[in-house]
């Protein structure tokens, strides 16, 4: 299968063993918590290993999953941590101001005056939203709210995300004078 690239979206990842049968708890990316199952056998990043999911049964915020081949605690307990993956291609297109995360990675961040704010290193979604995590030339990566106010135009064919962001957005100052009381 080769390098994992554009051409492969990560769909979940495996966290701890779930019980003695072999059954792992997975931590899904996306809105539909089950989606990681609807494409056909998931692969790791170096493609090395494919996984076909045999069951698997929403529980709180992850996923119990049993996959074919994997019978007990100890395989299990092996595979914590692994990121699955699937050709992009099994996936539908995105709708329109629907995007893939894998698809925004890489893409140049630009103000809406011109200036280079970076590159989108990864989205992130830490509660309350998705974020744009943007590494600049020089200095610590930044977030961007993923909105339309933040980020009112994306050019995939171009590689570039444009940035609506307020004068005041890498100033300090309002985080020391704001009323902590």
């Amino acid at each position: 299968m080769g390098d994992v690239g554009k051409d492969m979206v990560l769909m979940a990842v495996i966290g701890a063993a779930h019980g003695i049968r072999g059954e792992v708890r997975v931590k899904p990316y996306g809105d539909d918590p089950l989606s990681f199952t609807d494409y056909g056998p998931l692969v790791t990043e170096d493609g090395s290993r494919t996984f076909e999911v045999l069951n698997a049964r929403v529980q709180k915020t992850v996923v119990i999953t049993r996959f074919k081949g994997i019978d007990d605690r100890n395989q299990a307990e092996a595979l914590n941590g692994l990121n699955l993956y699937i050709p992009r291609d099994r996936l539908p297109e995105p709708e329109e101001d629907e995007f893939y995360y894998s698809d925004l990675e890489g893409l140049a961040v630009i103000s809406t005056a011109g200036e280079d704010l970076g590159k989108v290193v990864a989205v992130q979604d830490f509660g309350a939203g998705d974020l744009l995590e943007v590494r600049p030339k020089r200095g610590r990566t930044f977030y961007i709210p993923f909105t339309k106010a933040f980020v009112p135009e994306i050019d995939l064919e171009a590689g570039v995300v444009k940035a609506d962001l307020p004068d005041d957005y890498f100033s300090d100052e309002r985080s020391e004078s704001a009323d902590r009381s």
